[in-house]
């Protein structure tokens, strides 16, 4: 933890902080470890999704009106 450096106030439902308390106690690691890994994760799920949205770019868009038309054509709705 001594390579983190800058601090914030989080406000937590009680019954998320207390679940929060426990699991820090149960895997022997802090509160701060835990949300700072959950934030890293939350980030690393948004960069792959801004990846996968650059891969289809170049895909074509459909408007929902004819998507569903299209399903309803080939019977699928």
């Amino acid at each position: 933890m001594a390579l983190l450096s800058k601090r914030s106030t989080v406000y937590f439902d009680p019954v998320i902080h207390q679940a929060l308390k426990l699991r820090a106690a149960s895997t022997e690691s802090s509160v701060s470890q835990i949300i700072d890994e959950a934030v890293r994760l939350l980030m690393t799920e948004d960069q792959q999704d801004l990846a996968a949205i650059a891969e289809r770019v170049e895909e074509p868009e459909i408007s929902y009106e004819a998507l569903i038309n299209e399903l309803k054509a080939h019977g699928k709705i």
